[in-house]
């Protein structure tokens, strides 16, 4: 094995320059900034859950069952919107049976998200 013939395209880690959640001047709305505040239990809106008198593992499931219903919202408007194509559209501007089970697919899959976040364990 051999080293690479493009080293400027290597990645680098320069932790002097890293910029870490919460610091000043860190951009709350920069992609890594919002993967971290997802991982840490944002709900839809980006916000962790509002309720503070819940356990925290209640919390994160209430949020993640807010994002996969703002989810849900947007595939079945993706879906309904190329259902009308289909019907009233124009045959070559029409997304294909596949594309319409996989969206259906994703509903199936989003509905179930959100029925075992919301789920109450005793």
């Amino acid at each position: 094995m051999h080293a690479s013939e493009y080293l400027e395209l290597n990645a680098r880690h320069d932790p002097a320059n890293a910029e870490r959640l919460g610091e000043p001047g860190a951009d709350p709305t920069a992609f890594v900034s919002t993967l971290r505040s997802i991982q840490a239990g944002a709900a839809a809106d980006g916000r962790p859950w509002p309720e503070t008198h819940l356990r925290p593992g209640r919390r994160m499931q209430l949020a993640d069952a807010d994002c996969a219903l703002a989810g849900l919202t947007v595939v079945q408007e993706m879906l309904l919107a190329a259902e009308r194509t289909r019907q009233n559209g124009p045959s070559h501007e029409d997304v294909g049976e596949r594309a319409m089970e996989g969206m259906m697919m994703a509903c199936l899959a989003l509905t179930a998200q959100v029925s075992a976040c919301l789920h109450v364990r005793s």
